[in-house]
């Protein structure tokens, strides 16, 4: 049985252990895939229960002297609390090591301008200082290389517990079994390197730590919205509950400036709600009883009850929290990079390094150089900030969006849409609000135009087609009592058929008219008019005989025009698409700004026209918001649902756009693009310093002491550009043409 589990990991310490653990687990029978994220510190994997178990796989990363927990074992409380004890930890051992560091480092000064003070050149006293930072501070390093090697890997700790040896070790020799040579003041001792890489490495990985967790803010800000208790009617009384421990079914009381408990329908009361925080929309939303509440908007004024019908996990805003861990522990393909170098990075920079100090020693007859030059390629080469340089920005771009609404399902999702040169609209419900209104009533044989809207509003009574609904809506307006049709039967992409006092009505197209063999006669011109002003104009055919037209419009909505034009000016192709005859298909396009339509689309034809478009070349974006969008959303290279539309629509969606808006299309492609533009400038900075360090530490150009604090600021400048993407707005418009 195929299952997928996320782990919570510790004791990482770069992109090379993160490809080890990675590796390990692709390995293990059963597993089908991993996927390994440095920068939130966890494993996703996928297995077939029935050959490996998850205590296996769990035993897998320990044994590789990790740490590793299931995800739902370890409360969100929990996590920020080991998170903060590590940082904790990081700052006091950052003291202690800068403490016994500073003498050292002094005493190096001291040397470089001919001072000598006694007790700061004492081999004794130094020795005594630089001991504990390399065994007791360092032990960290020592600890992690032992199990990498064991393992029969190297990573990031490797490379620093060989550096900061060879300087010490180094120093000991010098200090104890080299006599000083004539002239010198003393002999040639490398504790303050060894102290102070120690020291800047602490300093890069207690900076990097702290500027992690404001990576994850907006899961903090999600989490922050939930209401923390409910007063809940039991046994006659309110009494007011911890949240986990509401159920469905419960009625809970809400009064106003509450923010609603659980999502729900209310029983009884009315009131406005403030649903910013999902729909972004700020003016207060009218609800009244029958109507459905969402968990965590904010109740503005009556007070109300409602019965709880999603709890726990199963909210919207659990959900959408759910939605955007996913999104931020998930890999863009671009990170592979990342991954392939620093699987082999390691080893080639230990190469390296030997081969330093080789040629040092052997060509040039230079043993210090060639120590000294090994170690500063061992410490600049430390590939940390290859591992944070795409998940950090991925961190932040999804969470920038989630709080923009615009919430993107993963990594490789967020990647793809900087690409996309198509976007398809479909009509109804995404253009337009979905809420058309009969304009129109037109008796074409012996009935009235009242009956006709009578019969048409009781063969329409079960319809779930939009078109179908107003016509109901209206005729529930003008007659108090409808009946039920005996019979009813939707035709998809056609219209209805039903049974009404024992006469047989069809609703629906020209199409469905000329299928039942129903003559036209001389309506199309009346039928042209009607769809030249944006109307769709369905036929009524009453026992085989065409009686009427009804005339329906959808209101577009106000953004449309505005998004279309930017998304046009971005050098996108904008395309509408609907199950709408041609003519009235292009009057509506023409009104947004549209001038390629693709009308008259079956629901189960158009994922057929999203292929059409992706195999001459296009990365296409579908947007909808219904059922009948789901097949195109899933066919398309990315899949935007209107956060106002269906559960299948969004399920089915990469991307999901929670304001109902249209631009947030514009800026959910801007936040790619901002967010890719960042991934990059990453990579190249966790590259350069490699490219242009190696060569320099090689040629014994760069001391060991700038070339630790070259690695460690290489982390921490990776994270904090990635940090800086938190100033971007995507939902203004002065980035649309970047």
């Amino acid at each position: 049985m195929e299952k997928k589990e996320t782990l919570k990991l510790s004791g990482m310490s770069c992109a090379a252990c993160a490809a080890r653990i990675e590796k390990t687990l692709s390995n293990l029978e059963g597993v089908t895939q991993a996927a390994v994220n440095f920068a939130v510190e966890n494993a996703s994997v996928e297995y077939d229960s029935s050959k490996v178990k998850i205590a296996e796989v769990i035993k897998a990363v320990e044994d590789l002297g990790y740490q590793a927990k299931r995800a739902g074992e370890v409360s969100e409380d929990r996590e920020k609390e080991q998170r903060e004890k590590e940082i904790k930890r990081l700052k006091a051992e950052l003291f202690i090591s800068a403490v016994l560091s500073f003498p050292l480092v002094l005493a190096m000064l001291l040397t470089l301008v001919n001072m000598e003070i006694s007790i700061l050149h004492n081999v004794y006293f130094q020795l005594v200082l630089a001991t504990p930072v390399q065994f007791i501070i360092g032990a960290r390093f020592y600890k992690n290389a032992y199990y990498a090697l064991r393992a029969k890997s190297a990573n990031m700790d490797v490379l620093i517990a060989m550096g900061t040896s060879a300087a010490y070790f180094f120093s000991i020799y010098n200090a104890f079994f080299v006599p000083a040579k004539p002239g010198m003041m003393m002999q040639e001792l490398y504790f303050e390197a060894a102290a102070i890489i120690i020291t800047l490495i602490l300093l890069g990985k207690y900076l990097e730590a702290v500027a992690k967790g404001k990576t994850s803010e907006a899961i903090k800000k999600l989490l922050g919205l939930q209401a923390k208790t409910a007063r809940v009617i039991r046994n006659g009384r309110e009494e007011d509950i911890p949240i986990e421990e509401v159920e469905a079914g419960d009625v809970i009381v809400v009064r106003p400036g509450e923010r609603v408990p659980v999502d729900g329908q209310i029983t009884e009361g009315n009131s406005s709600l403030d649903e910013s925080m999902l729909t972004g929309e700020s003016l207060p939303v009218e609800k009244k009883t029958g109507d459905m509440v969402i968990g965590a908007t904010i109740n503005k004024f009556g007070t109300f009850k409602l019965e709880a019908t999603k709890v726990g996990k199963e909210t919207i805003l659990s959900q959408i929290i759910k939605m955007v861990e996913d999104a931020q522990g998930s890999k863009a393909p671009i990170q592979k990079i990342a991954d392939q170098v620093s699987g082999v990075f390691v080893p080639v920079v230990i190469g390296i390094a030997l081969l330093t100090f080789l040629l040092w020693y052997m060509i040039a007859g230079e043993l210090t150089a060639g120590i000294i030059s090994a170690v500063s390629v061992l410490v600049i080469a430390c590939p940390c900030a290859l591992g944070l340089a795409t998940p950090t920005a991925i961190m932040v771009g999804t969470g920038l969006g989630a709080e923009n609404g615009i919430l993107i399902k993963g990594g490789e999702h967020l990647e793809r849409t900087y690409k996309l040169n198509v976007v398809i609209l479909d009509k109804t419900g995404t253009i337009t609000k979905g809420l058309p209104e009969v304009t129109d009533v037109v008796t074409i044989g012996q009935i009235s135009s009242k009956e006709i809207l009578r019969l048409a509003a009781v063969t329409e009574k079960k319809s779930e087609h939009p078109l179908g609904v107003a016509i109901y809506e209206n005729g529930k307006k003008e007659f108090e009592n409808l009946p039920d049709p005996e019979s009813f039967e939707a035709i998809p992409g056609r219209g209805v058929k039903a049974v009404v006092e024992q006469k047989e009505i069809y609703i629906g197209t020209r199409k469905l008219m000329v299928e039942r063999g129903i003559a036209l006669g001389t309506t199309e011109t009346l039928i042209a008019g009607l769809e030249d002003e944006g109307k769709t104009a369905m036929l009524m055919s009453l026992n085989n005989s065409l009686e009427g037209i009804i005339a329906v419009a959808d209101t577009l909505k106000e953004s449309s025009p505005a998004a279309i034009a930017e998304l046009q000016q971005m050098g996108m192709e904008v395309y509408m698409i609907t199950g709408d005859n041609r003519r009235t298909a292009t009057a509506i396009a023409k009104q947004v700004g549209i001038s390629k339509v693709l009308a008259e689309v079956l629901p189960e034809n158009k994922a057929e026209e999203v292929e059409k478009l992706r195999k001459q070349g296009k990365l296409v974006a579908m947007v909808g918001d219904g059922i009948n969008d789901a097949p195109a959303l899933a066919t398309a290279d990315i899949g935007m649902a209107m956060g106002t539309g269906t559960d299948v629509a969004i399920e089915a969606a990469d991307i999901t756009l929670m304001r109902g808006d249209l631009t947030t299309i514009p800026a959910a492609i801007r936040l790619s693009r901002k967010t890719m533009s960042k991934i990059k400038q990453n990579l190249f900075w966790a590259f350069i310093y490699n490219i242009i360090g190696i060569p320099f530490a090689a040629l014994g150009l760069l001391n060991p002491i700038i070339a630790g604090g070259a690695m460690a600021f290489s982390s921490v400048s990776v994270v904090t550009n990635s940090l800086s993407l938190k100033r971007f707005n995507p939902l203004s418009t002065k980035e649309t043409k970047s």
